[in-house]
């Protein structure tokens, strides 16, 4: 590893990424870990030029509070702590509030007491894992989720710059798709990228797996396990695949939970992998925020278009398909989703909103239709802009627009009579619904 690093220790705060982010703007790399990591596995990390401890209100476990193995400090590692305030207001160090501030504290820390380089950018970010992915991998085959988005696009650029027809693509259609995004991912891919792409549609397969299914982390468990499935089919059939690589990024990591963390969700591609994964996963993005990996997109010549595409969750649109799927729901999903696209495309919000989407809760209204009362579901629009995907802000989009948006969802999308608008900041909302 080329980068000189900042360790953050979790002791129960809840703004982590706030320090993590604050320091590799400074230039300097830096990670997170759980309180209890050893003095051992401290002194194997690349590089560590800093301690960070970060205290917070989840510090107290079990009635007792959480605690760093004293023989950390005798490592010879610069380190820094504070807490949050808590809610009794005791006077405990903490944090400056002003981001000015805290930049100004970390500043003096990272490049005074730790002499640490600011040499953390995508060049150097690339080089390493492109090392790390060639020892890791040898001569041997990997195998691609390729959903097509972002995160999974970076990753096949970065590994075709690695280990070349030593990868293979996978794209599967589990029938949670965008309008139009199962022609589209192989036009681009296979067509105009002259990628090895291998196009499964598993469609049927992954909706009967759901059928029945409510709860959101059993949705998410039951899809990622699905893909391992279908992915250990296609291995078999190719013949000498030994790694399985995945668009894993550093939210997936952070949300899924540490051990003084709570969980907000579990990732697909973190929390919902089988015990008996036949593979050894490839994870080149796991340490990298949203904005970082449209950075090492854009540095590996990627084109604006497919780094600066929509966001997109793993398990599709099953977690905007609220509760137990239904095909009448998912494709009022679809169709809703697609509307909200096309007239953000027009209006040119594509280009400056972050992430925008419909959802379709498993409920219905009462409203009117052709001079009848009628009983049908709801469309939840959703807008929001964020730079690292851990906070986000509701975008406020110009009432014509939302009325046109509204007016063709009611037109067009049957079994649908009422569109809302969902205002909800992350936190606390996080930014889809399941």
């Amino acid at each position: 590893m080329q980068q000189d690093m900042i360790v953050i220790l979790d002791l129960g705060s809840t703004e982590n990424t706030v320090l993590a982010r604050a320091v590799r703007d400074l230039g300097v790399y830096s990670e997170i870990y759980p309180h209890d990591i050893t003095p051992d596995e401290l002194r194997a990390l690349p590089n560590v030029r800093g301690i960070l401890l970060n205290g917070g209100p989840n510090r107290v476990v079990d009635g007792a509070p959480v605690d760093v193995d004293p023989a950390v400090y005798s490592l010879g590692i610069p380190t820094l702590s504070a807490d949050h305030p808590t809610a009794r207001g005791e006077a405990l160090p903490h944090w400056p509030e002003d981001p000015a501030a805290l930049t100004e504290l970390l500043r003096g820390f990272v490049f005074d007491t730790c002499k640490a380089q600011a040499n953390w950018n995508m060049e150097n970010f690339i080089a390493d894992q492109i090392e790390l992915v060639r020892k890791q991998v040898g001569s041997r085959k990997v195998l691609l989720a390729l959903s097509g988005g972002v995160d999974s696009s970076v990753v096949a650029a970065l590994l075709l710059r690695a280990i070349g027809d030593q990868l293979t693509c996978v794209h599967v259609n589990h029938g949670l798709l965008r309008k139009g995004e199962p022609e589209q991912v192989v036009r681009v891919f296979r067509d105009e990228l002259g990628a090895n792409l291998v196009y499964v549609d598993a469609s049927e397969r992954f909706l009967g797996k759901l059928a029945g299914v409510a709860d959101p982390e059993q949705k998410r468990k039951i899809i990622g396990a699905e893909f391992i499935r279908v992915f250990e089919e296609e291995a078999r059939k190719l013949e000498g695949i030994d790694f399985l690589a995945q668009g894993t990024i550093y939210p997936d990591i952070v949300e899924s939970g540490t051990k003084t963390a709570k969980m907000v969700k579990s990732h697909h591609n973190v929390g919902g992998l089988p015990d008996d994964l036949a593979f050894e996963l490839v994870e080149p993005l796991r340490q990298l925020f949203k904005d970082e990996v449209r950075a090492c997109g854009t540095a590996l010549g990627l084109p604006d278009a497919m780094v600066y595409r929509q966001p997109f969750p793993g398990p599709g649109l099953g977690v905007r398909c609220l509760g137990a799927i239904t095909r009448e729901r998912l494709e009022a999903v679809r169709e809703s989703d697609a509307i909200l696209r096309e007239e953000f495309h027009a209006a040119g919000l594509d280009k400056t909103v972050w992430q925008y989407f419909t959802v379709v809760p498993d409920f219905k209204s009462v409203g009117v239709k052709n001079n009848a009362r009628c009983f049908e579901y709801p469309v939840i629009l959703r807008a929001i802009n964020t730079i690292d995907a851990m906070t986000a802000d509701v975008e406020q989009v110009p009432w014509p627009v939302l009325m046109k948006i509204t007016n063709r969802i009611l037109k067009e999308v049957p079994g649908v009579n009422r569109v809302c608008y969902d205002l909800s900041p992350k936190p606390p909302a996080t930014i889809e619904w399941e």
